[in-house]
């Protein structure tokens, strides 16, 4: 048995426990734009190739750094036929749709206007290799943008649930919104989520939600609100690596049971390094500031140039995470 369906077993029989807690690598960046999805080259200029780019993650799949891997359909497929994850307790995912709010190429401002849904990957193919897979919507208070995205996520689970695909929901904030604050957008998340939800049977509801982290009384809300409902955060920003572990605990802390981080393990000087230190940061027996003491410990063992200094990466610098000093 995958780690991952160990865990959801548990959590949804409300057997939670720290240990239980689902983490996620997401190197769905090419999905998004060109090169840079990769990530940086070696010297810190350019970016790194494909086959590199292949390699780091097949490093960290080997090491059963996380319970999932996402990646872009083509990325799964050429590891999956390389026997990557045939006998490993790692489940590869793959990003089933790219709303037009993430298409990033240099120079585009696609993702200024509301999000429009579309469908890159096709599933009755992905199925012969993976039976995961990340659906993705952003609601921005437009009724027409909104109301094609929902759509469209309906049919989609009618193909999922034909084809016997699993799949969980990424839910972003608004990235074009009109006539929301700082102070309603949370609420507005969280309500179109249930709202989205409700109508919807166990036949083709989500595996669990990746969202992103507005605070513990956003999240525990919705955690709370649906205790059948497994609510995942996403990474976003890459963040100091204090911002990283503080995610990871306050999101923990408020309901989350899931983490799917992408640029904080991506970007980050040493990313195998950075994962050995969440478990033990989500289990407790390691606070967020100790662990980034002990990252940057392991950086000068290996001779690697941190970022940033150690008193600057001990900040907590995202203004959503309690702490924050800026």
């Amino acid at each position: 048995m995958k780690s991952l369906d160990a865990k959801l077993r548990k959590i949804n029989a409300g057997h939670y426990k720290p240990q239980d807690f689902i983490i996620a690598d997401a190197k769905d960046g090419d999905m998004a734009m060109g090169p840079g999805g990769a990530g940086p080259g070696a010297d810190g200029t350019g970016f790194r190739s494909r086959p590199r780019f292949h390699d780091a993650i097949r490093d960290i799949v080997k090491k059963k750094a996380v319970d999932i891997m996402l990646g872009s359909a083509s990325t799964i497929e050429a590891l999956a036929d390389s026997g990557l994850f045939d006998k490993s307790p790692v489940t590869p995912a793959i990003r089933a749709n790219d709303t037009t709010d993430i298409w990033l190429p240099r120079g585009a401002g696609y993702s200024m206007e509301p999000s429009r849904p579309f469908r890159t990957a096709a599933l009755q193919h992905v199925k012969k290799f993976c039976n995961l897979g990340l659906y993705s919507v952003t609601f921005n208070n437009v009724l027409d943008r909104d109301y094609a995205s929902i759509e469209a996520y309906a049919r989609f689970r009618e193909e999922a649930h034909r084809l016997k695909f699993r799949h969980f929901l990424e839910v972003f904030n608004p990235n074009a919104p009109q006539g929301l604050t700082a102070g309603t957008m949370p609420g507005f998340v969280n309500d179109s989520i249930l709202r989205m939800l409700a109508g919807v049977t166990k036949a083709e509801r989500p595996a669990f939600l990746k969202i992103v982290f507005n605070g513990k009384r956003a999240l525990a809300e919705l955690a709370e609100h649906d205790p059948g409902l497994v609510v995942g955060v996403l990474g976003g920003s890459a963040g100091t690596t204090r911002d990283t572990f503080e995610l990871l605990t306050q999101s923990e802390q408020a309901g989350a049971r899931v983490a799917l981080f992408g640029r904080k393990i991506n970007l980050a000087e040493s990313p195998l390094d950075l994962l050995a230190l969440f478990r033990p940061v989500i289990e407790r027996s390691i606070a967020p500031e100790e662990a980034v003491r002990a990252y940057h410990a392991g950086l000068a063992k290996k001779h690697l140039q941190p970022k940033r200094p150690l008193a600057d990466d001990l900040l907590i610098t995202e203004p959503v995470l309690e702490g924050y000093r800026g």
